[in-house]
């Protein structure tokens, strides 16, 4: 395993991080396809084996079962000092009034259930999970400080949003001596790259950790592009992706298949490899419910694409509309 620094961070994490929204009791939460807490814990398990230190998870996943499994887990096959345990907080959590988004209320609210879920008394990087509208960024960047200053959190990070948005954070913030976010959340993948007409380069200036969340686009670059998976199914988000630039996508799935036969390796790892080479991503968000997941993530590590691979991958690219916001 790589470790490499967030960002300007002197955090030390694994090239790889295990996303945790696979953790999570099924009959909990929007997702049915979750796997349940045993058969969660040897995915956890075998990232630490393979070491990766880097686990993320949010407080919406499954409505909280994802934290309370993944902190079980952790505390179990390993020690605190040596995890770097990554939340997120926006999401409704409960019906009625404050149950969601940014405001002062819900962060102080939510990082608290938030630890006693994970069971710890801290986390090491906690997120916004996406832009709240309703709330001024003032108070949320203030709320987020002081989460960093009473020893709750470590760090602090955001996810999805508009560059202009991530900038007047970050604005907001050095203008008022407060904490700053050191990494960004987005979604890059060979079938959206939108992020690297303003995100990335922004955070590449800023010195900002990336952590791309679906980096296989939902297991769509691992497969033949009219077959399905139980998730594909089930997930509602996940239809809305793609369904504008099916001809184009099929063919960067076409791509991604035909250098995987011809180096002879699983398509996940060469459509992996490429997020990886990809400037300023520090570490990808890995999903794993099969074993060979882990295996095909820790694989790509070792494979370099070369430029022609690179340009066969991204020629048939297309632009695409702003997602993955919401």
């Amino acid at each position: 395993m790589e470790y490499v620094k967030l960002g300007r961070t002197g955090l030390e994490v694994s090239r790889l991080c295990l996303g945790c929204m696979s953790y999570g009791e099924p009959e909990r939460g929007n997702h049915s396809w979750t796997l349940g807490e045993e058969e969660s814990r040897p995915f956890i398990r075998k990232a630490l084996d393979l070491g990766i230190n880097f686990f993320d998870t949010a407080n919406v996943y499954s409505d909280g079962t994802s934290e309370e499994i993944v902190g079980r887990a952790l505390r179990d096959f390993a020690s605190r000092d040596e995890v770097v345990i990554a939340t997120k907080v926006h999401g409704t959590m409960r019906k009625g009034p404050n149950g969601g988004g940014l405001s002062r209320k819900a962060i102080m609210t939510e990082i608290d259930h938030s630890l006693r879920r994970l069971g710890t008394d801290y986390v090491d990087l906690y997120q916004i999970h996406r832009w709240d509208y309703e709330t001024p960024i003032e108070e949320t960047m203030e709320a987020l400080h002081d989460v960093v200053k009473a020893g709750k959190a470590r760090y602090i990070g955001a996810s999805s949003m508009y560059a202009w948005q991530f900038l007047k954070s970050l604005h907001v913030a050095d203008s008022h001596g407060w904490t700053r976010f050191v990494s960004m959340q987005n979604y890059v993948n060979l079938l959206y790259r939108e992020e690297e007409r303003e995100m990335l380069p922004l955070c590449a200036s800023e010195g900002i950790g990336v952590i791309p969340w679906s980096p296989l686009a939902r297991g769509r670059l691992t497969r033949d592009w009219d077959t399905t998976s139980a998730r594909s199914e089930t997930d509602e988000f996940g239809k809305t992706l793609y369904a504008k630039t099916a001809d184009a996508d099929r063919q960067v799935v076409e791509a991604v298949a035909a250098i995987a036969a011809e180096r002879g390796v699983p398509r996940a790892q060469i459509a992996l490899a490429w997020v990886l080479q990809k400037q300023p991503i520090t570490s990808p968000i890995i999903g794993a419910t099969k074993e060979h997941h882990l295996d095909d993530a820790v694989a790509a590590l070792h494979i370099q694409l070369t430029e022609a691979e690179v340009q066969a991958l991204e020629a048939p690219y297309v632009p695409h509309t702003v997602t993955g916001f919401a």
